[in-house]
């Protein structure tokens, strides 16, 4: 089958995945309203150049929308059964999660896009040759997390992969630069929040608002796709082991 027709196929996918999901319950809570309160509180009390603030705003806004979808949909799709359909159909195993990504990376860019402009016409100056690419690279990643996130375990019950994808994005969340910039933090710390791809997103984002970042911006750009590609092929490594698992 030839690489156009998976495409094309991977694009059902998405189209799917965009009417059953992007409504969801958790979806709405975790990709919506949780930044929003989340940012509110890392507003109150301090006081913060605009710069500073938008960065913060665009990495939870990327951030939690574009690993809202991703971990919902595998298990959500075995329970009901329609993941077996999808499977038995002349469609790849990979085809099916490079559409669940589109679908986090699709959701990601329009509600991050949204943000970006209403701050922009509010008055944030942001160089956008470098803001947009940075963004929809982040994004990819992010989406592609969301791949490995929902590959284990292998279970049709939301929730639990819910509670460890939350776990394992609240503490990405806190050791990124976000809250505390990364030149104000020990070594070890800095040495910790390399691990995480949210770190290069917040450090690649200060340039596009003429704020220094930590790294070399290059890197930052070449972290971020490095992260994407070895969360997708990993996450599609370990849903084809555990496929079996799944429907027993």
């Amino acid at each position: 089958m030839s690489k156009l027709s998976q495409f094309s196929r991977s694009l059902a996918i998405v189209k799917k995945d965009m009417l059953i999901f992007y409504l969801k319950g958790p979806v709405v809570i975790m990709g919506l309203l949780f930044p929003f309160f989340l940012f509110g509180a890392f507003l109150i009390g301090r006081d913060l150049s605009h710069a500073y603030l938008f960065v913060a705003l665009i990495a939870m806004t990327a951030f939690f929308t574009s690993t809202a979808v991703g971990p919902t949909i595998i298990p959500w799709e075995a329970r009901s059964k329609t993941f077996e359909r999808l499977i038995s159909s002349p469609i790849s195993i990979t085809t099916v999660l490079f559409g669940d990504m589109q679908a986090s990376f699709y959701f990601g860019i329009i509600i991050t896009s949204f943000i970006s402009l209403t701050a922009i016409f509010l008055g944030i100056g942001v160089n956008l040759l470098i803001f947009i690419p940075v963004v929809v690279l982040a994004l990819l990643t992010f989406s592609a997390m969301t791949i490995l996130m929902s590959s284990y375990p292998p279970t049709d019950v939301p929730a639990d992969v819910m509670m460890l994808s939350s776990l394992v994005k609240f503490t990405l969340l806190f050791i990124s630069g976000i809250f505390v910039p990364l030149e104000k933090l020990p070594w070890y710390a800095r040495a910790v929040s390399a691990i995480s791809p949210l770190t290069y997103m917040v450090d690649a984002l200060r340039y596009s608002v003429s704020m220094h970042g930590y790294f070399p911006l290059w890197l930052d750009l070449i972290a971020m796709l490095f992260f994407s590609l070895i969360f997708f092929f990993s996450g599609v490594v370990i849903h084809k082991r555990v496929l079996e698992k799944r429907f027993t």
